[in-house]
């Protein structure tokens, strides 16, 4: 079925809208570099911004940018042909990530966390060199809401994701449109599709992924006796209460 007559697509479109219209994600005339790594995430945002594009009241532009960690047995290869096939404008980047993480990674830190900032930093030069003032991301309700639970759980922390934020370097906007679409969808919709999908080759990716394959699980179970559980998470991120809260620099009289 193609994703023009499939009901999954208007779906996740209408969502994806609608973030796009509560947090003011794309403007007139930006330049937006999409993340596409080969996951179902990045595959389904690249094709629903596209749509909405050729039918946005405003004029922005799209480039999908891929990032080889250089992990062995990475398949960019598929990811291209796909990109090329549909006439996407698009840029291939091969780095030497998986090196200088096996060289630099401290006893006890992230492996995930440490290879995240620094292919976000290759992203942002690439942004910086293809002229996009936006980088768009595929993180979805799903990973807002695990995000959040790690956090609480985890690290002491009452944070999530944003579905805008200003990046580090101060120059470039990310923004995430999937930040209403549950997973569930997504992963229907890319099967649907027959996208390529392939995993990023890392080595400790099944071990480094528990905690949110942990927080996955709870949401899973406990959406098994509440059914509007996801969405009551996702609201409550956008409903805060700072007078019910410990923080001691928040101002409460």
């Amino acid at each position: 079925m193609s994703a023009i007559n499939s009901p999954l697509f208007h779906k996740i479109r209408r969502l994806t809208g609608r973030a796009i219209g509560d947090f003011n994600l794309i403007e007139a005339g930006d330049r937006i570099a999409i993340g596409v790594s080969g996951g179902k995430d990045s595959y389904t945002l690249l094709h629903v911004l596209d749509a909405l594009r050729r039918r946005a009241p405003v004029r922005y532009e799209l480039v999908a940018v891929n990032v080889d960690a250089g992990f062995a047995g990475y398949q960019r290869d598929l990811i291209e042909a796909h990109l090329h096939d549909h006439a996407f404008a698009y840029r291939m980047e091969t780095t030497n990530c998986a090196e200088i993480i096996d060289a630099k990674l401290r006893p006890g830190s992230s492996y995930c966390a440490f290879c995240a900032r620094l292919r976000r930093g290759v992203l942002y030069g690439l942004a910086d060199e293809l002229g996009c003032n936006k980088i768009a991301l595929g993180h979805h309700l799903d990973d807002i809401i695990e995000t959040l639970l790690l956090n609480q759980f985890y690290v002491g922390r009452l944070a999530a994701m944003t579905p805008k934020l200003l990046a580090d370097n101060g120059r470039h906007t990310v923004i995430r449109p999937l930040a209403y679409v549950e997973e569930s969808l997504i992963a229907a919709f890319a099967q649907e599709q027959g996208y390529p999908i392939i995993d990023c080759g890392c080595p400790v990716q099944e071990s480094a992924d528990q905690q949110r394959q942990r927080m996955k699980h709870l949401v899973r179970e406990l959406s098994a006796e509440i059914p509007d559980l996801r969405r009551s998470l996702i609201s409550a991120v956008g409903n805060v209460q700072p007078r019910h809260l410990l923080d001691k620099t928040l101002k409460m009289f």
